[in-house]
């Protein structure tokens, strides 16, 4: 087995990639990247070789890449800052000779700038384009829209409202889960056959909002529609009622990208990967509402 070191380790992503490793390989060749060792104790304990270090702590990049075969970049969180971070990852594996890198990415209709989530992907684009140019292998793994972020889109009062409120239209996504990701992702890891590749992943339908209220009718046997205002007073409404506004604008930046068909993208090549059909809405949705 290829030595593997997985960045974010202890993040929501990585800790799926990482078990799905242990669970597949021998720990000894597995690594991670962490800021917080204690967080990944118990993966030291059976045996997987822990870093400490951060996307802003270059010597720490550098010395936890050396020996690696493969590395698992997860792209950073940090909504400023965000390319010279990535820089830093991809020079660290460059200096560090690491033999593949393997970028979570994530996948787009259009790239010239028109999405309004425009500003968050071209920090894609750009690391993308580190990689590339560094002439270091690369796969670059183009990531649905996650699943994991309805809660955040929908609010926790669905159910109690009746009603689902996005400036999305009809738009469609073909959203995915981190779960169903990250194993992907730890088989492409395991396999061979990679080199500079894209890959895109995500369910093979998409779905829309109106098809989400039908969920939740199902599933609560309570009626849920779904309105779309404009933007404009999704966005009033949202901050009248306190909510942050970097927060808000977020959520409306992606209901836009979504309503402009920005995600609506199904592909079955996340279904190959698995063996299985990805995690189904239907399934997810009952999970994370507790229906």
């Amino acid at each position: 087995m290829a030595k593997i070191l997985v960045t974010g380790a202890t993040g929501q992503l990585g800790k799926v990639v990482v078990d799905e490793l242990i669970s597949n390989g021998n720990t000894s060749d597995i690594a991670v990247l962490v800021r917080d060792p204690a967080k990944a104790a118990h993966w030291q304990a059976q045996g997987v070789t822990v870093f400490q270090g951060d996307y802003n702590n270059y010597p720490s990049l550098v010395a936890a890449f050396k020996g690696m075969d493969k590395l698992y970049f997860i792209s950073s969180n940090s909504m400023t800052g965000r390319i010279a971070q990535h820089a830093q990852v991809v020079n660290a594996a460059v200096e560090a000779k690491v033999g593949h890198v393997f970028y979570t990415s994530y996948h787009r209709k259009t790239e010239d700038g028109s999405s309004p989530v425009a500003a968050i992907g071209n920090d894609h684009l750009q690391t993308e384009k580190l990689l590339k140019d560094a002439g270091i292998t690369y796969t670059l793994l183009l990531h649905a829209l996650y699943a994991d972020v309805l809660p955040m889109f929908l609010g926790d009062k669905v159910l109690e409202y009746g009603m689902i409120s996005l400036p999305a239209g009809a738009g469609k996504a073909a959203y995915a889960t981190r779960e169903d990701l990250g194993i992907a992702g730890a088989r492409l890891l395991l396999g061979n056959g990679h080199e500079n590749k894209s890959y895109t992943l995500a369910a093979n339908n998409a779905t829309s909002f109106n098809e989400l209220a039908a969920i939740f009718t199902e599933l609560s046997g309570k009626e849920v529609k779904y309105v779309s205002p404009t933007a404009e007073a999704f966005t009033a409404q949202l901050v009248q009622a306190g909510m942050p506004v970097e927060y808000v604008h977020l959520v409306t930046a992606f209901a836009e990208a979504i309503g402009a068909g920005e995600f609506d993208l199904p592909d079955n090549t996340l279904a190959d990967i698995l063996g299985r059909e990805p995690e189904s809405m239907k399934s997810y949705v009952a999970k994370a509402f507790s229906l």
